[in-house]
């Protein structure tokens, strides 16, 4: 088979944009749709507030809030691509389908994005989906992975492409990969960082599903870290381990 068309969905944040940019670079003959979702809304925020406390907010200001105060960069280079753009309310819905079905992809690939996909979401491309996940899994399962890979003593940190499942980041895995990362890189430079360190896992992954190759066995789902307790927070601080440091803010606003 050649090349698979691919519908790509992501959020415009930091902390995976300079990879999602390069995928545009590298595969945007390839790339039918760029469904874009934007996580930053007031439930949302308070959800992780009452959650992680005070200390969470500048990791969502820096990743989510304060970039979405400028025009996308993504849709801007997909449109100069030709490459349709989805603003994604729901990625379950009529409008997201339809988007789907008019983009017609082969394989759905799915790039820190905040959305679980139906089964009959998955389906509309006959090669299903796979997802980037900054995490070795089935560690570190959940929105914030580089938070908890911090937590560790020392850092664990890696990258898995998996399939999608209707249980987050619970698919089989594909490929995976350790990645030094530098002593005291925060959460959001993490993951920065191992989004980029995912694409030459992702091309593996793309190559084998277009082979035909089958898919291994699931791995054991181990539990489900969502957004950290405040006390994990206040001892990641105690021990001056950072969620965002000033290159991360810098990031997004750069031109």
């Amino acid at each position: 088979m050649s090349a698979p068309r691919l519908a790509l969905l992501t959020i415009d944040s930091p902390l995976s944009s300079a990879a999602v940019s390069r995928l545009l670079e590298q595969r945007g003959a390839e790339i039918a749709l760029l469904g874009l979702s934007s996580p930053t809304g007031p439930a949302a925020a308070w959800r992780a507030l009452r959650r992680s406390g005070p200390r969470i907010l500048p990791f969502l200001a820096a990743n989510y809030a304060l970039p979405a105060l400028r025009p996308s960069r993504l849709a801007r280079a997909a449109r100069e691509r030709g490459i349709p753009v989805h603003r994604v309310a729901d990625v379950n819905d009529a409008a997201s389908h339809a988007a789907l079905r008019t983009a017609a992809p082969d394989l759905i690939v799915t790039c820190h994005f905040d959305q679980i996909l139906a089964p009959e979401t998955v389906a509309l491309a006959p090669l299903g989906g796979i997802n980037v996940h900054p995490s070795l899994l089935p560690r570190h399962r959940g929105p914030v992975p580089t938070i908890w890979a911090l937590a560790e003593d020392p850092p664990a940190w890696g990258v898995s492409v998996h399939r999608l499942a209707p249980r987050i980041d619970a698919g089989a895995i594909l490929a995976q990969a350790p990645v030094a990362l530098p002593p005291g890189v925060s959460a959001s430079g993490a993951a920065r960082r191992l989004h980029l360190a995912a694409l030459p896992l992702l091309d593996e992954a793309i190559a084998a599903i277009a082979a035909g190759r089958p898919d291994p066995l699931p791995a054991v789902i181990l539990p489900y870290c969502p957004f950290p307790p405040a006390a994990l927070l206040r001892d990641l601080a105690r021990r001056g381990r950072r969620l965002v440091s000033i290159p991360d803010v810098t990031t997004w606003i750069d031109p």
